[in-house]
């Protein structure tokens, strides 16, 4: 039942935050550092209040711990926001992120010393060659919007590829928040709804000026949105297996990206899906998904035969 809530929260939260937080990108643009502080601060309030009991009850995980994640997470998700500002479009932004796995695999090999098998190598190849094929598509888009003179072009180039970087940098800082939470819930047990409010807790207000009332409206819906999307994602991970949890959030990439590709009308050429099909194909070769439904098939036919 659990899981099924979960899931349920997953979809409908992000799914519906990509369409208000593309709202607030494309009415107000900048708007990324107050959209962070309105996140953090809703999910802080909440936790505080429900979570900590007013700050009577101690934490499970020691606060330092905490302050280690939160100093990570913080980061990139202000970087995530803030990238949208430099001429990345919103499915790209999508599809770039999608590329989890990869860091993950780098510092899974750096830190934990891991070995994969040859598929996973394959998988990674594949996620890595349909995002570079997405980022040179829009790359080209950048430069035919912005080009009305040489210099221009250039200036546009250069600051897109500096949010290319951008995300580079917040995608390899989430693999290793990934990696150090890991370690911590086996060393101190699963708890999504005090992990959800330590990580979100210390921010600074931003002193950003407003003045259209229909802004506060989108924020406010971004806000509990996202806040639904990432309670799904926390019960998710303790409620499942890695598996399950990399394949809901897969599927829910996907139709987050349709849902901007079409409500949106962004830019998509034939490219644009040839490298978004092969990203996803790549991503559930890695979570081994086939080779799960053909031993779920399997089993049924055998307890079938058993009957």
């Amino acid at each position: 039942m659990n899981t099924l809530f979960a899931i349920a929260l997953v979809f409908a939260g992000c799914c519906s935050n990509v369409v208000f937080l593309e709202l607030l990108v494309r009415d107000f643009p900048g708007c990324g550092n107050i959209v962070t502080f309105a996140q953090f601060a809703f999910i802080a309030l909440e936790g505080f209040i429900f979570e900590t009991n007013f700050g009577r009850k101690k934490p499970h995980i020691p606060l330092s711990n905490y302050v280690i994640m939160v100093t990570m997470f913080f980061t990139v998700s202000v970087i995530n926001n803030y990238a949208l500002n430099f001429n990345i479009a919103m499915p790209l932004h999508m599809i770039f992120r999608s590329g989890s796995l990869i860091a993950n695999m780098i510092l899974g090999i750096i830190l934990l010393k891991k070995r994969y098998s040859a598929s996973k190598y394959l998988s990674i190849v594949l996620v890595s060659v349909g995002i570079f094929i997405c980022t040179i598509m829009s790359a080209k888009q950048v430069n035919v919007e912005k080009g009305a003179t040489e210099e221009d072009s250039f200036y546009a180039f250069m600051h897109w590829l500096l949010g290319i970087a951008m995300l580079t940098f917040a995608l390899l800082m989430s693999a290793r928040m990934g990696i150090f939470q890991e370690t911590l819930y086996k060393k101190y047990g699963k708890h999504s709804k005090e992990a959800l409010f330590y990580n979100v807790t210390p921010v600074e207000v931003p002193v950003i000026g407003l003045s259209v009332p229909v802004m506060w409206l989108y924020l406010l819906m971004n806000v509990v949105t996202q806040y639904v999307c990432i309670r799904g994602v926390f019960i998710l991970t303790t409620e499942c297996a890695s598996l399950t949890v990399t394949l809901v959030v897969t599927l829910r990439k996907f139709l987050s990206l349709i849902i901007s590709i079409l409500y949106f009308h962004n830019p998509f050429t034939a490219w644009h899906w040839v490298g978004t099909a092969v990203v996803f194909l790549g991503t559930l070769l890695y979570t081994e998904v086939w080779s799960s439904v053909r031993a779920a098939i399997k089993g049924e036919k055998v307890d079938k035969k058993a009957e």
